[in-house]
């Protein structure tokens, strides 16, 4: 069968979590004059001549910035400065960059962007409301006050392919490009199952009742902390009750339509999802009868 390896995953770091609480160890690293600091342009990557993404130094990092441990990659400590970021420009811009990096790459930034993007939306307590304080290697936040611990949170999604009769249902949003078809997505609420998640979604946004659910693959998405969880449900009629204020459209498609737009060719019924999201490794899946 296939082997899926979905987008942002796959860095080769080593995330230390046994040394975070280490203050020595911190201090080591940081002292490391091998140490190297992520560079980055706000929240997007920074691209090297080589392809791949930029290091700094430690003294590349601004003077009130506190650092964050990545991890080590191949021995060597790697940093990334906990700043007050520029107001998110979204993912769109950064989707080029993003596409040309290779796979591990691309899994090490996202890591790095989430960590500092949560740490940008967590400078107070959610129980007390007093400023919270740096801890565990950058990996945590502790409030001054009444000591609550917060830690950095992944927002789990639902994205499904819904099949029946030979064929999978997909749909487009109104922010997607030209032509650009994907699998339905949706928040996990609380108190769900991945399996009610996902038959709950597919009724309200295609009007579709899902009688089976299979669980495929996942993949964070770090814009701006989310755990895309991929599944294919079957389900019991192909009538479309379409929610206009989620898509513009859905339609069912055949594996013939699907090879096509995986292929990137001109005469394809819709434009597939890029390589790095995680609906292209359903739509390669779903083909390999996975």
């Amino acid at each position: 069968m296939t082997d899926l390896t979905p987008g942002f995953t796959g860095s080769p770091l080593d995330r230390l979590d046994h040394e975070r609480d280490d203050p020595a160890a911190l201090a080591a690293h940081i002292a490391n004059p091998r140490a190297r600091l992520l560079l980055l342009d706000g929240l997007d990557p920074i691209v090297g001549a080589d392809g791949t993404l930029a290091w700094g130094s430690l003294a590349d990092a601004p003077a009130d910035a506190e650092l964050a441990l990545l991890g080590l990659i191949e021995g060597t400590p790697r940093f990334a400065a906990l700043t007050m970021p520029p107001a998110d420009r979204g993912a769109y811009p950064i989707f080029a960059l993003l596409a040309a990096l290779p796979p591990g790459e691309a899994a090490t930034y996202a890591a790095a962007r989430s960590l500092i993007g949560w740490h940008a939306r967590n400078h107070f307590c959610a129980r007390c409301g007093t400023p919270t304080a740096v801890m565990r290697a950058g990996w945590a936040r502790r409030c001054t006050v009444c000591d609550e611990e917060h830690f950095p949170r992944t927002d789990p999604v639902v994205i499904m392919l819904a099949e029946h009769g030979g064929r999978v249902l997909v749909g487009r949003q109104p922010r997607f490009p030209a032509g650009r078809y994907s699998a339905l997505a949706g928040f996990l609420e609380v108190g769900e199952s991945l399996e009610e998640a996902v038959a709950r979604e597919l009724h309200e946004e295609a009007g579709v009742r899902a009688t089976a659910v299979r669980y495929v693959a996942s993949q964070p998405w770090p814009f701006p902390s989310s755990l895309m969880i991929a599944c294919i449900a079957e389900v019991a009629s192909d009538e479309i009750v379409l929610d206009t204020k989620e898509l513009d459209h859905a339609m069912w498609v055949t594996r013939e339509d699907v090879a096509a737009s995986l292929a990137g060719d001109p005469a394809a019924p819709f434009i597939a999802p890029p390589a790095y999201a995680i609906a292209h490794t359903l739509f390669v899946a779903w083909l390999a009868g996975r």
